[in-house]
This record gives C-alpha cells, structure tokens and sequence, in this order.
C-alpha cells in the first residue's frame, strides 16, 4: 500500500508537533509566521494553515497583540478525544461491519503495512496505515455525518502524538488490529463494536509525551 506525500503544511505541521512534545519549543513560546516560512522557504499561508490545525487540537493558542502562543502540552486533552473517538467508532463500526465482511482484504491490507512499518520502526507508516485502516471503517459506515465529526478530532496528529510517547511496542499496537478484522470478516457486529470501543479505550490508558515530560521534571 502507497503511502501517499505529505503536503507542506502537514509537514510544517508535524514539525511544529514534533518541537513541541519534544519540549525544543516551551509553553508560553510564541510562534512568528514569518520565520517558520522562512525556515520552510514557503509562504505563510501553509503556516498559517498549520498553526490553525494546531490550534482545533488545543496546542497553541491566538492572543490580541501576542499572536500564536504555546500551550500547556498537558492541556491537550488527548485522553478525552479517545472517549469520544470509540464512541464514534463504535457507531460507525455497527453500520460498517455487514458491508465490511463481503471484503475484509483492504483492512488485512492496512493491518500488514503497520506490521511493517513497526518492525521497521518509521512511525510516519504506522501512523499513516493506522489512520488509512480506521477511515476505511468510518468511511463504510456511509454516514457523512459521523464521517465529519471523526474527522474534526484531527486523528493524524494525535495518533503520531500518541506513537511519539516513550516505551510503546509498535508492533504490539499493530497487532491490537487483527481482532477487529476478523470479527469484521465473521461478520459479528456485537463483537466488532466491543473490539472497536475497546481499542480506543485502551489507547486511553497509554502514557503520553506530557506524562514523560511531568515524570522527568519530578526527578
């Protein structure tokens, strides 16, 4: 499976991510459009796109007479959005699973590529497989609706946020995908749903970067 080009404002995005859970970029910061163009040699408007995705998802914040701020990386409510994520799941699992069954090879596809892309250890492809195998599930669900509200969560980028915590077995978390393709192909939607709320649930109960950063800080 391809994995597709990043464009440049996911580039800038991820950078900007990747800066800031690392700790290279403090809370309180501030976040010149022009100099993260110049650095990027682009525009600001791919910035500024950016810095917008960063701001939905509790990142950063836009102050009068400030500009783009920095937060509180602990402030992000990862946990909360995993909440929120199974329950769509769930839901659109329910409506995905009997269309789902007649074909399961996409989503055995997409669980094989994270095989790869954790033993190979490049979070970008498990995270882009990741993401490619959940839409595949909302996606069938044929509900624009749930499509949109899963969408709104920005799942790309938490999911990297996520991988990006220390300690995590990619190929374990991989693997947690296999149960919910076969419950889908045996077409059992009572246990897909439960497979489907469970995962999210479980991804919940992982450590994130703020705790590492909170743990360091005490010792």
């Amino acid at each position: 499976m391809a994995v597709k080009r990043k464009t440049l404002r996911e580039q800038i995005k991820d950078a900007l991510v990747s800066r800031i859970t690392s700790g290279r970029i403090r809370p309180g910061e501030r976040l010149v459009e022009m100099r993260i163009a110049e650095e990027f040699g682009t525009s600001q408007a791919p910035v500024r796109e950016a810095l917008r995705e960063l701001e939905a998802i509790g990142f950063v914040t836009t102050r009068a007479h400030r500009g783009t701020i920095v937060r509180d990386f602990s402030e992000a409510g990862l946990r909360e959005v995993y909440v929120v994520r199974g329950a769509l799941e769930e839901a659109a699992t329910r409506l995905a699973t009997p269309r789902l069954a007649k074909d399961t090879r996409r989503l055995q596809a997409s669980v094989d590529a994270m095989r790869a892309a954790a033993q190979a250890g490049d979070l970008d492809a498990m995270c882009t497989h990741s993401v490619a195998f959940h839409r595949q599930i909302v996606e069938a669900s044929g509900n624009a609706l749930l499509l949109s509200m899963w969408t709104s969560l920005q799942i790309e980028t938490r999911t990297i946020i996520t991988l990006l915590a220390p300690g995590l077995d990619l190929l374990a978390i991989a693997e947690t995908h296999q149960p919910l393709v076969d419950a889908i192909a045996m077409g059992d939607v009572e246990q897909a749903c439960t497979l489907a709320r469970t995962h999210q649930e479980w991804f919940e109960e992982l450590p994130t970067v703020a705790d590492a950063q909170a743990d360091a800080l005490q010792d």
